[in-house]
């Protein structure tokens, strides 16, 4: 049972680490939507590659013609945060009892 607690431990850890990263580009690409980013920067490209499959779902919910501004960003964080403290902890705390 030890090799399987290290084994969800470590993907416990994976998990939080991507997920930290998310919320780290997600934010990026807020800040850079502020300033009109040049589409053909492959920076920027790479970005809009990265958190679109996050975001679309959150605009096909709440439609930004509904508010007036792009609020898909705040609640993927939201959910991203839920599944950091949700799934990532339930990860670490089933490793601890393997061990």
């Amino acid at each position: 049972m030890y090799v399987v607690g290290n084994f969800i431990a470590a993907i416990a850890a994976i998990l939080g680490y991507l997920i930290t990263i998310l919320t780290w580009l997600i934010i990026i690409r807020a800040l850079i939507s502020w300033v009109n980013p040049d589409p053909y920067n492959i920076i920027v490209q790479i970005l809009y590659k990265i958190t679109e499959p996050i975001l679309a779902p959150f605009r096909r919910i709440m439609p930004l013609h509904n508010i007036g501004i792009d609020i898909s960003p705040i609640i993927a964080i939201l959910c991203l945060w839920f599944v950091r403290l949700f799934v990532v902890r339930t990860l670490a705390e089933l490793a601890f009892r393997l061990r």
